[in-house]
């Protein structure tokens, strides 16, 4: 499988190429779910990848309408891997009062997969749509209270 050829930034495609093989295309899949789920939503524009604390990391930068969102395997726990979100944020417990039976969280910063999950893609891409429009969500919220 060749597909994270096609990732743009070089160091993010380096960082995959490391991927064990039972990792690697459950990660490209969680990039391709992130690019995907940006794609559908007004206000987030096109996503920055790069790496940020070694991590393929996904930005709004154009738009700073979300949250920064990374994916990894856990180095600790053999086929493992996550998606982590900022931990100064509340996404992780909003994620864990709406799909604590859909997930397994780590502590404020993560959703933790294993490779013999079955992603639960529908609840994931909510997840994902909230990081990503999280200051939007924020700013309008403000709005709407007239702060």
């Amino acid at each position: 499988m060749t597909a994270w050829k096609n990732i743009k930034n070089s160091e993010v495609a380096a960082i995959f190429d490391t991927y064990p093989t039972e990792i690697k295309p459950k990660l490209m899949f969680l990039r391709q779910l992130i690019f995907d789920v940006a794609s559908r939503i007004d206000g987030v524009g096109e996503l920055e990848e790069t790496l940020k604390w070694g991590q393929p990391s996904y930005l709004t930068t154009q738009t700073k309408s979300g949250s920064l969102v990374r994916i990894d395997q856990i180095k600790t726990q053999e086929g493992k891997y996550a998606m982590y979100f900022h931990c100064q944020t509340t996404l992780v417990d909003t994620f864990k009062e709406m799909y604590r039976s859909q997930f397994d969280f780590g502590g404020n910063r993560s959703i933790i997969f294993s490779i013999k999950d079955q992603v639960s893609v529908d609840e994931l891409s909510h997840c994902i749509s909230m990081a990503l429009t999280y200051h939007l969500n924020k700013r309008q919220n403000r709005r709407s209270h007239g702060n």
